[in-house]
């Protein structure tokens, strides 16, 4: 019989992969933790191990992966720091948005919600926002669970192979399980960095929620040298005015959140880094595996299709950040310290706001608006040139929405807006005039001898 001295790191992934295979007692939680970037704290170990048993015990037979874990992995880690919403705080925050909404009206002719604006805790934040996160990360989280397998597969020692191939589910449910406990391991970070439901620029919350996390707020305006009154209420409305810009424009959520799925659906996973990932793997030492899923190098590089949607998005997400901080601006003008609030935001997302790790990592696509600073100028000039009115009934439909072709040369979205409000019928393109003939049935006769 070997020493055990003489085990090498092949041995030790064999007999861990057996083991799981198996279902025996005892695998290294701490191993499992270290390879999906988890905490490695007893209390966090400990509950890493019942939810990897409970995966491994579930039925083969079930498709998905089972994003329960993710929720409880969240939660496990934002309890220990999460604090309730007390009466003083709510109280203070109300006020703060009976005062937002009357200044948003004289900003924006976007109507004020219907429903009431909430004060949530980390917890709540979390439960409200994760159907959203789990159904924007199964895409990738379904690409790597199955590239996994293949490699594994190809790469087990021969006496493995038949054991593996006849379990190929479990090996899903595996790979599917660590990237659960890792969304679950950012969504947790998320919920203690947020302030409000809007403040990751998509809507995570359903269409027309407002909602402020007061821990977090108060975190937030720690060490600016501003009365916490003044960080309530201009956060106030800030989150108003993004949940009425979602409220009005119907459209808008089902569209972001759709081009974010297909870029996600079209993301391949880089097989040669996650071979050599397998071939290479020492349970000892899973730096290596760590750093891989954290830092989403099993992403390759984008498609030129992929980096063509990314620039829509970009594109998109800077028009909707642009139009808040507009709106936010002429609503707060009223607030002494207004313009250092603003400055804050902005470089607390120009530093890398609370979303840009968590896609970057879960899904392959930062999310920072880059093109924030053309579109909030784009904003203001329309809102000078024609007024707020005309500004935000450019939301009604995404055919009326400006494009990265107003973000660099804003004077001819201007003068078709100047146009309009005076009156003046634009002139017809090409398309326009197809279109118009169509619609009045003036379709002209086909010339046969052209076809021919």
């Amino acid at each position: 019989m070997a020493d055990e001295n003489d085990r090498t790191p092949e041995d030790e992934f064999r007999d861990m992969i057996r083991d799981i295979l198996s279902g025996k007692e005892g695998v290294d939680a701490s191993q499992l933790a270290a390879a999906a970037g988890l905490p490695n704290d007893p209390a966090s170990l400990a509950n890493i191990m019942r939810q990897f048993q409970a995966a491994m015990n579930a039925s083969t037979s079930g498709e998905g992966i089972n994003w329960n874990m993710s929720m409880e992995q969240a939660k496990s880690l934002a309890l220990s720091t999460v604090k309730p919403v007390t009466a003083i705080q709510r109280a203070e925050i109300d006020q703060a948005f009976h005062v937002a909404n009357l200044w948003l009206a004289e900003a924006t002719s976007i109507s004020e919600l219907s429903g009431t604006p909430a004060l949530i805790s980390r917890l709540e934040w979390i439960e409200q926002t994760m159907p959203l996160w789990t159904q924007l990360a199964e895409p990738v989280a379904n690409s790597i669970s199955a590239a996994l397998t293949s490699v594994l597969t190809d790469q087990a020692p021969e006496e493995m192979k038949g054991m593996i191939a006849g379990a190929s589910q479990l090996m899903k449910q595996i790979g599917g399980t660590l990237f659960a406990m890792q969304l679950g391991q950012v969504v947790g970070q998320l919920s203690t960095e947020v302030v409000s439901g809007g403040d990751v620029g998509i809507p995570l919350l359903d269409e027309g929620h407002a909602a402020l996390l007061p821990q977090n707020m108060d975190e937030f305006g720690a060490g600016l040298d501003i009365p916490m009154d003044q960080v309530h209420l201009y956060l106030a409305v800030r989150e108003l005015a993004h949940a009425r810009l979602f409220r009005h424009a119907r459209w808008l959520r089902l569209n972001l959140i759709s081009a974010i799925q297909d870029f996600a659906r079209g993301i391949s996973i880089d097989l040669s880094r996650v071979e050599d990932i397998a071939g290479n793997f020492d349970p000892q030492n899973p730096d290596e595996l760590k750093e891989a899923l954290s830092s989403g190098a099993l992403i390759p590089p984008k498609s030129e299709e992929q980096l063509a949607a990314l620039g829509r998005l970009e594109t998109q997400l800077a028009l909707i950040e642009g139009w808040v901080d507009v709106v936010t601006g002429a609503a707060t003008t009223r607030l002494p310290r207004a313009s250092a609030l603003a400055e804050t935001v902005r470089r607390r997302r120009a530093s890398g706001g609370p979303a840009e790790s968590a896609f970057a990592t879960l899904v392959g696509l930062e999310l920072r608006p880059r093109r924030l600073r053309e579109a909030t100028s784009l904003w203001q000039q329309v809102t000078d040139a024609v007024g707020a009115d005309a500004r935000d009934d450019l939301w009604s439909h995404p055919d009326m929405m400006p494009t990265a072709e107003d973000l660099d040369n804003p004077a001819a979205l201007i003068a078709k807006l100047e146009a309009t409000a005076r009156g003046e019928v634009a002139e017809q393109d090409d398309m326009d005039r197809a279109l118009a003939d169509l619609l009045d049935g003036n379709i002209p006769p086909v010339d046969e001898s052209e076809q021919n």
